[in-house]
This record gives structure tokens, sequence and C-alpha cells, in this order.
């Protein structure tokens, strides 16, 4: 007889004391970045860094991109790859624009859901039911809508504007605030009292300028939070994500939730590209306008961790950024180098108080480096600045790459019947 030799399994790890709730540890970093802003907009006098006209500016902005990036949540959830985001927000632009012209505002929303759905349809055939490459998929579609809406713009709008690669101008939703707390905190942001009214302008802009859009855009993310992670709904589309062969075998029709995941993920980004064209600023279709927003929203989602709180935080951080190099132009980006400083400080005392020293030598050394540039250079470029989100984007990726939780089946082929 012989005598087999078992390892004991590793006891867990015990925490010590309780880990703070998501929402605590939410709130106590948007208040340190609100103590950063405020510390810059006094040391360097760029008050535009934290004025409501910036925050407004920037929701706008962000609202593309919120779209594309929850676009993404969906799909990739159920473990379908959608580089093709891009392409979907481009049909969004022109199905919401033709629907706007003759409908109205809330008719244009639909012409973008529908646009939108109809490239996440196409691209859940190819990836789903042929087993395409996803990524190969994607791209398809992104050169397929761009080809569509030019050939659909030469042929519907030429005899409306006389111009292909443009629109008539349509109709947008009118603007509101929430008062008397809009007008409250503007009041305050005119007393310039340190730190208070730097808060104020930046929650003045949160609620004052709105439309219709952008609050459905902040309700999506805790309504995909509530479907995706508290509904049996989610739990089975996210396990399509994770494991299909096991979903498979405990009864989920692994099919039907990616086709359902990748025609919501396109509807949700053709949303994204009927905020484009119901942006106050330009009205309408025009030829080249999401300027690979769709790339961004993606980038935002990882930059998440695939999850709505971070997709909303990367989000909002792509949008700040180019609402403030629109706003303020090179001088204020300028400044923003400054705060960068400030968070490096900042993160290399937190890794040293957790022993964390190769972290806080790392980011200590970063800030070094982004001080040294502010010091050196009185103003960033225009030409420059105007790529601030671009480089945002590859900085926040290549930092949040050490830390990232993709789902386990993410790009993997999947054939019906393998958990048989």
């Amino acid at each position: 007889m012989t005598a087999v030799e078992t390892t004991p399994a590793p006891a867990p790890q015990v925490r010590n004391g309780r880990r703070l709730p998501g929402w605590a540890r939410a709130a106590i970093v948007v208040a340190i970045g609100v103590g950063i802003l405020a510390i810059t907009t006094t040391l360097t006098g760029q008050y535009q860094l934290t004025s409501s006209g910036t925050t407004q500016a920037a929701v706008r902005l962000l609202l593309p991109i919120l779209f594309a990036a929850l676009g993404g949540l969906w799909a990739e959830r159920s473990g379908i790859i959608n580089i093709g985001l891009e392409g979907m927000m481009i049909l969004g632009t022109w199905g919401a624009a033709w629907a706007g012209f003759y409908g109205g505002p809330w008719a244009a929303v639909i012409g973008g859901l529908v646009f939108g759905a109809l490239g996440g349809l196409l691209h859940a055939v190819a990836t789903v039911s042929f087993g395409v490459n996803h990524i190969v998929s994607g791209v398809a579609i992104t050169l397929l809508g761009m080809g569509i809406t030019q050939y659909l713009a030469q042929l519907i709008f030429v005899p409306l504007s006389r111009n292909p690669r443009q629109s008539p101008r349509i109709e947008g939703f009118e603007t509101f605030s929430i008062q008397p707390l809009a007008d409250w905190l503007s009041a305050l942001e005119r007393e310039q009292r340190v730190l208070l009214s730097d808060a104020a302008g930046l929650l003045g802009g949160l609620v004052s300028g709105l439309t219709p859009l952008v609050v459905l855009g902040f309700l999506l993310v805790p309504v995909s939070y509530y479907v995706l992670w508290r509904t049996r709904f989610g739990l089975r589309l996210r396990s399509c994500g994770e494991n299909p062969v096991a979903a498979e075998s405990l009864g989920v029709q692994v099919f039907t939730y990616k086709y359902l995941a990748v025609i919501i993920s396109g509807a949700f980004a053709g949303l994204g590209g009927a905020a484009l064209t119901l942006n106050p600023g330009q009205l309408g279709y025009l030829e080249g306008q999401t300027g690979g927003r769709g790339y961004i929203g993606l980038a935002a989602m990882i930059f998440g961790n695939w999850r709505p709180g971070g997709l909303l935080a990367g989000s909002a951080l792509f949008g700040y950024v180019d609402g403030v190099q629109l706003r303020a132009g090179g001088e204020a980006v300028h400044a923003l180098l400054y705060a960068t400083t400030i968070l490096a400080v900042i993160v290399a005392v937190f890794w040293a108080v957790r022993r964390h020293w190769r972290s806080a030598v790392v980011a200590l050394a970063a800030g070094v480096v982004v001080y040294v540039v502010y010091w050196a250079i009185p103003e960033v470029p225009s030409e420059f600045a105007s790529y601030a989100p671009q480089l945002v984007t590859l900085l926040v990726l290549a930092v949040a790459s050490q830390r990232l939780r993709p789902p386990a089946a993410i790009g993997l082929e999947y054939r019906r019947g393998e958990g048989d």
C-alpha cells in the first residue's frame, strides 16, 4: 500500500481591520482631487481649472466617451472584445443626424441607438456565429462604418446641405439647471474663497447647463452596475465572459447572451455618436467628428478595470483634460503638470506608508520629472495641448496595466456544445 502525501492548503490571509466601502473610497479620491486642483489654482492663478464653465465643457466632452465605455463594458463582460466601438459610434452620428433632421432631438437619440445596434449585430454575427477574430471584425466594422456613412452622406445630405461631409443643422435639446442649488453655487464661486469657491465651481458645472442626454448618461452607470452585478440576467451574462463552457453546462444560452450583450454594446456606442451630433457646438453630422473617441472609451473602460464606476472616472478624466485645453489652452494644460506633481508626491507617500518602497520611489521619480518639465517650459504649445487627452490615455493605461483583471474568457473562440 502506497502512502499518499498531501500538501495542506494554504490558510487564507486574514485582513486586519475592516475595508472601507466603495462609496467611501470614491469620496476620498474625489476630495483629494478637488484639493489638488484648488491648491494648483491658488498657486498658479489658472482659475479656469476649477470654473463651472470648464466643468460644463468637460461633461459635454466626456459624454460620448462614457457611452462608448459602457458599450465596451457590456460586450467585454460577455467575452467579446469590441474594438469596433469607433465604427458603431460613426454609424450612430449619421443615424442621429438623419433621424434628428426629420424628427427632433429624441428621434436623433433613437436613430443613434438603432444604427449603433446594427453595427453591434454585425459584430455579433461575425464573432459569435462565424468565429471571426474579434480584433479583425472590429477593425472591419470601423472601416465599414466610415465607408457607409460617407456614401449615405453623399446620397442623402448633399441635396439638403450641398455638402457631402456635413448634414443640415438639427434641433438640439434645451438646457436646464437644478435650482436653487445652481444659483447658490454660482454665487459662492464668484466670491473667490480658497477651496470653497473651487469646489463650488466644479460642483456648479455638474448641476447647470444639463440636457436629458447628460442625465441619461449618468443614470446608465448605476443601471448597468445593477443589471450586470445584481440580477440573474447579469450573472449569466458575466458567466459567459468568465467561463462559457461551465455556463452552458448549467443551462445558460451562451450564444443568446453574447448576442444581446454585443447588440446593447453597439446601441450604447451609437448613443455616443448621437451625443456628438447633439453637441451644442456642432448640431449635426460632420465627417470625422468622432475623432477616435470610440478608442478613448475603450481605454476608459480598461482604466476602470471593467467596472461601471471605474469607467466613469476614466471618462471624467479624459473629458476634463479635453475641456481644460479647449477652454484655456496651453497655459492651463501647463498648470496641470503642477497638479500632476502634487498627485505623484501623494501617491509616493501612500506607497511609503504601506512599505512598498519600489512603487514609492517610482512615483516620486515621476513627480520630479514632471516638475522639471513644468519648471523648464513656460507654456505647453497649443499644437501639443490639443493632443493632451490622447497623451493622458497612454499614461493612464501604462499605470493601470499593473492592476487589471479582465474577464477570463475574453476574446476566446467558443463553439456551441463545448460544455456537453
